[in-house]
């Protein structure tokens, strides 16, 4: 039987990324995002989930904040929509993150990076088919890095196809794909089958115990209906949008339509009309009532 817990749900994935019990599966996922150099051997979570908290916010925003034994800290969330600013605000999380550390008499050599992570169920860069994206501030004409102290990496799932040859996934960046898109519709042999390592087997039983967990199900299904609801109205307003806009391209149709009537009118009577653009802009009811005077006068010539 399936496992039927989504980990793209947030309260899932904070579950699985952001709990100080299972440190292992976030190193994993740490690891291969940053592609294991250094290799990430210790994490501490800053902001483990606290479920009283969440009961009594259901809206709350469940990133994952995270250092390590290096000194690097970390902000881990997850996107299934487009919010308005997604890039500046990824961008402000990371530069906060990076001047949080430093406090009075402190020096700057005591900065460690900021690395942001976001777990995208959408779409940035459509034209590009790489699925983790890594953006640094570097030098655009020569490729010189200039700091590695700002870092934003993306994971856009949406590019990942996952192959139907039951063989074992060796890839890091792939695995997690796959578990983030799979595990929902696959029983837990299933999962183990393709994704042997330890530290999906750590996630698969994580997910299991959401499902069997009164308490913990309740919690996951009221954060996965407020994302149904959030996206049921960003649905809408985007339709609204839509109708509206075809609204007012009818009605500058129209008016562009009348504006024409009116420029002919006004030559056929022997006057210079106003350009059709300001004819325009001077909306129905004035060139409603230019065209009737037009017409009249036409009338009376003839």
């Amino acid at each position: 039987m399936a496992i039927g817990i989504d980990p793209l749900v947030d309260f899932a994935c904070k579950k699985l990324l952001g709990s100080p019990e299972h440190p292992a599966i976030t190193l994993h996922f740490l690891n291969a995002v940053l592609g294991g150099s250094p290799t990430i051997t210790d994490v501490e979570i800053l902001n483990p989930i606290l479920e009283k908290e969440f009961e009594e916010d259901k809206y709350a925003i469940l990133d994952v904040r995270a250092s390590d034994a290096f000194g690097h800290r970390f902000n881990i969330e997850i996107q299934r929509s487009r919010p308005a600013a997604l890039r500046e605000r990824l961008t402000y999380y990371v530069a906060t993150q990076l001047v949080e550390q430093l406090g009075g008499g402190d020096r700057y050599t005591e900065l460690r990076p900021s690395i942001g992570i976001c777990i995208l169920d959408l779409l940035l860069y459509p034209q590009i088919s790489d699925i983790h994206l890594d953006f640094r501030l570097r030098n655009s004409t020569h490729g010189l890095t200039f700091t590695d102290h700002l870092q934003i990496h993306l994971l856009e799932l949406p590019k990942y196809s996952p192959l139907n040859d039951n063989q074992v996934i060796t890839d890091p960046i792939e695995q997690w794909c796959f578990f983030f898109l799979q595990a929902n519709e696959l029983t837990s042999d299933q999962i183990a089958e393709r994704l042997p390592n330890a530290a999906f087997t750590e996630a698969t039983r994580i997910l299991e115990m959401i499902a069997r967990d009164p308490k913990q199900r309740n919690l996951y299904e009221s954060r996965l209906k407020a994302e149904r609801d959030a996206q049921a109205r960003e649905d809408y307003a985007r339709q609204q949008g839509i109708v509206q806009g075809i609204e007012q391209g009818i009605e500058q149709g129209e008016l562009l339509g009348q504006a024409k009537l009116v420029s002919v009118l006004s030559s056929l009577v022997g006057e210079p009309g106003p350009c059709i653009e300001d004819l325009v802009s001077l909306g129905r009811d004035k060139l409603e009532a230019i065209e009737a005077d037009l017409q009249r006068r036409l009338r009376e010539r003839t």
